[in-house]
């Protein structure tokens, strides 16, 4: 599943040709994606201006003028590509080929921009994403976003907070990173790799990086460094492309690359010094990969 910088990587790559832009018309090709779609969506969104695309956690939001917002999510295999000439091929190379299959363009913006037109499609397989639409000022208390903990990249997020989160708790500490509630948009993967760049089992119960008398260790202080950082890295990297996920204008980022732990089992660890090798354990149905060696 594309996680949050897969989803803002998305963000920024339809900004361009979706803001200012007015949506001619909301094609839908099929009655549902992973939900059926709003009644009456395509009317009511088509002929609406697009003031802004933004995120929250791992969903896209597209402000139209009335104030309303489409919610969309990419689920398991959902991308978005921008094609501004129906005749062009989709530009870039692809080490992981999405879907070209026209049976998967689920939903097409036509946009009418600042002298170009434009049409941006959604595909998606395997059908697990959806869209929705919400008015503005009811995101923060609609089902969707109302129980979300701070982004990982935001202000909100610090070693105080999660030590109030934590305290006190025997679940692992992975668990914990990927509670929807404590942050906001934090996947597997990004767990996996921040908990090693700070040196910390995800086997290691979620309390013992608060003091008794309830303040963050200088463990929690580096684990809250180590997850703005990796979030920054693979942001700055066009997000992570694993599977099915590209960018918008069809080329693939490159943070896999960079991938210092995760889908890296019986491999080397590459912290200078360290000699021990990258394992995989299994923690509620997902693949954890760490070294026991420098994680503890």
């Amino acid at each position: 599943m594309p996680e949050l910088p897969e989803v803002e990587t998305v963000r920024r790559g339809l900004a361009p040709s979706m803001e200012g832009a007015v949506l001619k018309e909301l094609e839908l090709r099929r009655k549902d994606l992973r939900f059926p779609f709003p009644a009456d969506f395509a009317r009511l969104v088509s002929g609406r201006g697009i003031t802004s695309l933004s995120r929250r956690a791992k969903y896209l939001l597209i402000d139209l003028d009335d104030g309303m917002t489409i919610v969309s999510h990419l689920g398991m295999s959902g991308s978005f590509r921008v094609d501004a000439d129906a005749l062009a091929e989709t530009p870039g190379d692809f080490h992981h080929p999405r879907s070209k299959d026209e049976k998967h363009d689920h939903v097409v913006f036509h946009l009418a921009g600042v002298g170009k037109d434009a049409r941006v499609i959604y595909n998606d397989p395997r059908r697990f994403g959806f869209m929705d639409i919400i008015r503005r000022s009811e995101i923060a208390s609609h089902p969707f976003f109302r129980d979300l903990g701070p982004e990982p990249t935001g202000n909100e997020l610090s070693a105080d907070y999660l030590a109030g989160r934590f305290a006190g708790k025997t679940q692992p500490l992975k668990s914990a990173l990927l509670d929807q509630k404590n942050i906001a948009g934090l996947g597997n993967i990004y767990v996996c790799e921040a908990l090693w760049r700070s040196h910390l089992s995800p086997l290691r119960a979620a309390g013992t990086v608060v003091t008794e008398a309830g303040r963050p260790t200088e463990e929690l202080l580096s684990l809250v460094v180590a997850i703005r950082e990796v979030i920054a890295d693979a942001i700055a990297a066009g997000g992570s492309s694993l599977r099915d996920h590209i960018q918008t204008d069809g080329s693939l980022g490159y943070f896999q690359h960079s991938f210092s732990v995760y889908d890296r089992e019986a491999q080397p660890c590459s912290t200078p010094g360290c000699g021990g090798t990258v394992g995989r354990i299994v923690q509620a149905g997902r693949s954890s990969f760490y070294c026991a060696a420098c994680q503890s």
